[in-house]
C-alpha cells in the first residue's frame, strides 16, 4: 500500500483527485498544504524541493520510500487501487479515456468560462460564448453515456469518475445554474452521487450546486499597478545629444526589470485559490506563548518521534499558554467498516483547516470492522476547547467526549507518548491499534 506526502496548497482541485483516490484505496497519504510542512511560493522554490520536482509545481508526491511524482493525474493513478484504475485492460483503457477527456474537453472551456467570474481572467464575450457551447457539447456526450449507467466505467466509482467530477467542480459551484443544467439530468445525478460519497465528502466537504450563474467581475482582473498607480509628471524638456539618451536607457532597463520570469508554474486559478481571505484571529485575545508550535511540528514531521519530537515537546511546552485534551468518539456502536470510521477523522480534520496554526492532534482508530473505537490527543492554544471560538469549527466536536489532561500527570505523559508515536499498550482502550491520522 502506498504511503507518502502530497505537497499542495489548500483547496487545490487538482490535488483533490489524489486525495479522493487515497480515500478509496486506503493509501496512507499525508497532505502538506500549510506551514511549517509546506508554504506555497517558498517551499517549492527551495533546492531540495526542486531536486525532486524540477518544475516546482504542485501537487507533488513523495513516497516514504523516496519515490517522487509530479502531475496530478499520475499521482492519482499511483495512489489508486486496481478497482479504481480498471480491473481489466478494457476497463483501464476506458478510465484513461475519461481522464484524457477531462483534460482536453472540459478543463479548457471550463477555465475560459469560470475564470472571468472569479476575477482572474479578462472577460472576452466571444471566448465565453464559445466556452459555453463547448461545455454543452461535453455535457451532452456525458449525458448520453450516463443514460443507462450509474458511473462512467463499470458498476462502481473509478478514477474516471473522480477525475471528471473534480474537473467539473467549479462549473457546478459557479456557473451551471438549474436552467442551464436542466437538459443534462443524467450528468447532474451522477455528479451529485459522486460528491456525496463518503470518500469524496471527506476531501471536498459539502458541495453546494450553483443557484444563479455567476457573471464576470467588471472590476477584475486588477490593472497593472505600475501603469495605473503612477503619478502623472509633466515631461521635461529633452536635452540634446547623449544626455537625452541616458534617461531613456534607464527607463528601458526599468521596464525590463519589472517583468521577471515566473519562478514556478502556476495558472491564474491556482493563484486565486491559493490565497485565503484574511479573517479575525480567534486566538488574538491570548498572550503570546514561548512555545513555538511550528517548531514542534517540524520536529514531529521530519525527525524521530520518540527520541526527538516528544522530548522537544516536553522541554518547550508552555503549560499556561497551551492545554492538552483527550477525546473519545461517543458512538462506537455506529462504527462499521474501518475505512469509513477513518473517514470520520479525515472529514473532521478537513473542516478544521484554519485551526491548524494553533492546534495539533493525533487521533487513532482501534479495533476491526464493526468493532472499533476512535480516540485521540489534542494540543490547543489557550486553556479552553478551541472549537467554541469559531462557528466554523463546531460541526464535529460534539460527537466526542472531551477531558482536559494535567500535563504533569503520568497519565498525560503516557498518553502523549502513545498517541504521538502510534505505539504502546493503550490500556485505556482495550483494542489493538488499527491506523491513525495527524492534524498538523
Amino acid at each position: 500500500m502506498a504511503a507518502g506526502t502530497l505537497y499542495t496548497y489548500p483547496e487545490n482541485w487538482r490535488a483533490f483527485k489524489a486525495q479522493i483516490a487515497a480515500q478509496y484505496s486506503g493509501a496512507r497519504l499525508k497532505v502538506a498544504s500549510s506551514p511549517p510542512a509546506f508554504t506555497f511560493g517558498q517551499t517549492n522554490r527551495t533546492p531540495a524541493f526542486l531536486n525532486n520536482f524540477p518544475l516546482g509545481k504542485v501537487p507533488a508526491y513523495q513516497g516514504d520510500d523516496g519515490f517522487c511524482l509530479f502531475e496530478s493525474n499520475a499521482i492519482a493513478h499511483f495512489l489508486s487501487n486496481d478497482a479504481l484504475r480498471g480491473a481489466t485492460p478494457q476497463a483501464a483503457a476506458q478510465v484513461l479515456q475519461w481522464v484524457s477527456f477531462a483534460d482536453s474537453e472540459i478543463i479548457p472551456p471550463a477555465s475560459a468560462w469560470v475564470f472571468p467570474t472569479l476575477g482572474i481572467m479578462q472577460f472576452n464575450k466571444q471566448a465565453t460564448e464559445q466556452a459555453k457551447e463547448d461545455i454543452k457539447r461535453a455535457l451532452s456526450l456525458l449525458n448520453q453515456h450516463l443514460n443507462t449507467r450509474t458511473f462512467l466505467v463499470g458498476e462502481r466509482i473509478s478514477l474516471a469518475d473522480i477525475t471528471v467530477a473534480c474537473s467539473m467542480l467549479w462549473l457546478y459551484k459557479q456557473v451551471l445554474e438549474p436552467s442551464f443544467r436542466q437538459p443534462y439530468t443524467n450528468v447532474t445525478r451522477w455528479f451529485v452521487t459522486c460528491v456525496n460519497q463518503p470518500q469524496f465528502k471527506a476531501v471536498l466537504g459539502e458541495v453546494k450546486l450553483c443557484e444563479k450563474m455567476a457573471q464576470f467581475d467588471v472590476c477584475q482582473p486588477k490593472p497593472d499597478h505600475g501603469t495605473f498607480n503612477r503619478k502623472h509628471t509633466p515631461p521635461k524638456k529633452e536635452k540634446a545629444g547623449k544626455e537625452a539618451a541616458k534617461p531613456q536607457e534607464k527607463k528601458e532597463k526599468k521596464k525590463e526589470e519589472k517583468k521577471p520570469a515566473p519562478e514556478e508554474e502556476m495558472d491564474d486559478c491556482d493563484a486565486v485559490l491559493a490565497s485565503e481571505p484574511k479573517t479575525k484571529d480567534p486566538f488574538a485575545h491570548l498572550a503570546k506563548s514561548p512555545f513555538v508550535m511550528d517548531e514542534f511540528k517540524r520536529k514531529y514531521s521530519n525527525e524521530d518521534t520518540l527520541t526527538v519530537a516528544i522530548p522537544h515537546f516536553w522541554e518547550n511546552f508552555d503549560r499556561e499558554g497551551y492545554s492538552i485534551w483527550y477525546c473519545q468518539y461517543k458512538y462506537p456502536e455506529e462504527l462499521t467498516l474501518t475505512f469509513k470510521s477513518c473517514n470520520l477523522i479525515t472529514g473532521m480534520f478537513q473542516r478544521l483547516d484554519k485551526l491548524r496554526k494553533n492546534a495539533f492532534a493525533s487521533v487513532l482508530l482501534f479495533g476491526t470492522n464493526n468493532d472499533s473505537s476512535i480516540s485521540g490527543i489534542w494540543i490547543f492554544r489557550g486553556q479552553d476547547l478551541a472549537f467554541t471560538l469559531s462557528p466554523d469549527w463546531q460541526i464535529d466536536y460534539e460527537s466526542y467526549d472531551w477531558r482536559k489532561l494535567d500535563p504533569d500527570s503520568e497519565e498525560c505523559k503516557t498518553m502523549v507518548k502513545e498517541y504521538f508515536a502510534w505505539e504502546g499498550e493503550f490500556k485505556h482502550v482495550g483494542k489493538s491499534f488499527n491506523q491513525g491520522k495527524v492534524f498538523k
